[in-house]
């Protein structure tokens, strides 16, 4: 078929079999960025959106959503996570809010889906608290920055 490994021989979708791994310390570390209008970012900044604290809860919401990949991403295996750590920084020059997730654990699977599911909600928390004075708000450059363990071994992005 392929090398694809959620598909079986005859193209069915399936969770892969990870009973055989070895148990590793595996990293990842993921990104996101949403793009948004200079007075957005000011309220952002000032802790003066209506809604609240915008970072703070982005940063809970990405905790909270690593812990919840296996819930929401089909194929992935439930992981006892034993860390998940989401940073929000901001960008006064580019307007954004970077996001930087990352988690780990000692198991037979990688945490990747983990570190985008986080940066991912994280910078979908911030768009959902700041819609109301900014619907034009861009979120972008969701990517995977780092991986390491496992048998494939260490990914750094460029």
């Amino acid at each position: 078929m392929s090398d694809l490994t959620h598909f079986d021989e005859r193209g069915n979708a399936r969770m892969v079999d990870v009973g055989d791994k070895d148990i590793t310390e595996r990293v990842a570390t993921a990104k996101a960025s949403i793009a948004m209008q200079p007075a957005t970012l000011a309220l952002i900044r000032d802790k003066k959106a209506a809604k609240g604290d915008v970072l703070a809860v982005a940063q809970l919401a990405g905790i909270m959503a690593a812990k919840k990949t296996a819930d929401l991403i089909p194929l992935c295996h439930p992981l006892a996570l034993s860390s998940v750590q989401v940073t929000l920084t901001l960008d006064e020059k580019r307007n954004a809010v970077d996001i930087e997730a990352t988690c780990k654990l000692k198991g037979k699977t990688g945490v990747e889906m983990e570190a985008l599911t986080a940066a991912s909600v994280a910078a979908l928390t911030v768009y959902d608290m700041c819609k109301a004075v900014d619907r034009g708000m861009v979120i972008e450059q969701v990517k995977l920055l780092h991986k390491s363990g496992g048998k494939s071994g260490t990914f750094n992005a460029r």
